[in-house]
């Protein structure tokens, strides 16, 4: 039996597979194929805004859900530390004294009865350990290691969740912003059109309906004032929720998204992306404890050998309680084979494989959801600076129209219809304008997001890191059996 489980034993890595990814190709599809650095992890500088760097750093220290992923962290830690334990010898101390009567009518069937008295004082200590021979506690360990490594790159996929949703929050308030300045700029214009118009009439060359049709249009502009006021106010409380602040704890002062710069980011190449993703690295770290819990599940049919030992002092009286004469030792050793147990042995064993399969798949998914990102991110870069071109050329012809319909206004020579429509067409346009370039900061914002926030597994655990099993196979091995 010992001979057949040494073979067993020998074969107890043969399942370890690694990080099996999909095939990457040499580029992305919407960038050039150049190795690139990754992205910098004080990313929101990038856009020129020292209000929203700074509300960037007070998320990392303020924001309540990282404080929770940070606990969790701490959790997964201890968690490490419990399945380490195993590794150990567990040793205990012991002491006890006792005193104790027994009546006297035990011992004699007539009187006088005498009481008995014994004492019993004792100080111990008692070690245990198993001996890993087959590596189970050792791969347990490693599983709780690899675990609490996880559980990192789950706080590092957090952080660049939260700061993206920061900057998302912060141009929401410029846009609501900017959104208002223009329709404020908006009704002026409106109201010195209908003062035009109402002039017309006084002279004889309008009507009331000319003036009725542009009171319906200044009063249709100034009905956006309250939703834009109330769009921006609410993004400001946004923020700051972000911050782990209450509302009326913080000012966002906000200002135009035309001042923000617009950084061009190198995606670099495909195969970098598996460095830089922390949801990649949590998704492999997990099939690696996924693998030592299968090494732990198939050690688990082999023997256990188990060391214990107890060293104690006793006596009855407590002043002989340190004599060499009071020393008792006892050493034993144990060996179990499981024999037959309903198959619960191959049962976990199976549940384990089937546990590692499910992260294989989540990790390839893990890899193709993040080219995707960044393909998606590249195009929605380049699709809406294009767009953003387009749309800052219909305002300008826009603008250009409704400046020579006031000025034909004046004259006296201009259809008011003509008018009304140039003006909505002047309207609309720059309120898509702010919406495109908004649309395009978070395409910005998106891309940056994709490619990590400026996460590096190597900062993390250089240990796991430079895992020899970190590798990427052509192909699955059969599963074995113990």
């Amino acid at each position: 039996m010992l001979a057949a489980s040494l073979v067993s034993g020998c074969a107890l890595d043969s399942e370890r597979i690694g990080a099996a990814g999909p095939e990457l190709a040499g580029r992305y599809r919407e960038a050039p194929g150049r190795s690139a650095k990754a992205v910098s992890q004080d990313w929101l500088a990038a856009f020129g805004s020292r209000e929203l760097t700074e509300l960037g750093s007070m998320t990392l220290d303020g924001n309540l859900d990282l404080g929770a992923a940070l606990a969790r962290f701490a959790q997964a830690e201890a968690q490490m530390m419990i399945a380490g334990a195993a590794l150990y010898p567990q040793i205990n101390a012991s002491q006890s004294a006792s005193r104790s009567r027994s009546p006297g009518t035990l011992g004699a069937s007539s009187g006088p009865f005498t009481p008995n008295y014994n004492s019993n004082f004792n100080i111990g200590l008692s070690a245990s350990y198993v001996i890993d021979f087959w590596g189970r506690n050792a791969s347990l360990a490693e599983a709780g290691r690899i675990g609490a490594v996880a559980s990192r790159f789950d706080y590092d996929t957090l952080v660049v969740t939260t700061l993206a949703t920061l900057a998302n929050a912060y141009f929401q308030v410029l846009v609501a912003q900017d959104r208002l300045l223009y329709a404020r700029d908006n009704i002026r214009a409106a109201e010195r059109v209908l003062n035009a118009i109402r002039a017309r009439v006084d002279v004889g060359t309008g009507t009331a309906l000319d003036v009725a049709q542009q009171e319906s249009v200044l009063a249709n502009l100034r009905v956006n004032i309250p939703v834009l006021e109330r769009q921006a106010q609410q993004q400001k409380n946004v923020v700051a929720a972000l911050l782990g602040r209450t509302p009326e704890s913080i000012t966002v002062k906000g200002g135009r998204l035309s001042a923000l710069a617009l950084p061009q980011v190198k995606p670099g190449l495909p195969s970098q992306l598996l460095l830089r993703r922390p949801d990649i690295a949590a998704s492999e770290a997990r099939l690696l404890a996924g693998e030592a819990n299968i090494v732990a599940a198939r050690a688990a049919f082999l023997p256990t050998i188990t060391l214990t030992g107890n060293a104690s002092l006793a006596s009855a009286a407590l002043k002989n309680l340190l004599r060499a004469d009071a020393l008792a030792l006892s050493v034993a050793d144990s060996l179990t084979q499981p024999i037959f147990d309903g198959y619960n042995l191959q049962g976990q064993l199976d549940a384990r494989r089937g546990q590692r399969n499910e992260l294989l798949a989540n990790y390839r998914k893990a890899i193709v959801s993040a080219l995707t990102d960044v393909e998606n991110a590249l195009i929605a870069v380049r699709k809406y600076a294009e767009q953003e071109r387009l749309q800052a050329m219909a305002v300008t012809a826009a603008r250009r129209a409704y400046d020579i319909s006031q000025q034909r206004l004046n004259e006296g020579v201009i259809d008011i219809v003509i008018l009304l429509n140039t003006q909505t067409n002047l309207f609309s346009a720059q309120d898509a304008l702010t919406l495109v370039r908004y649309q395009r900061l978070l395409a910005i914002v998106s891309l940056y997001q994709a490619l990590g926030g400026g996460f590096t597994r190597e900062y993390v655990d250089p240990m796991l890191a430079a895992d020899p099993a970190i590798t990427v196979p052509a192909s699955l091995p059969a599963e074995a059996t113990p």
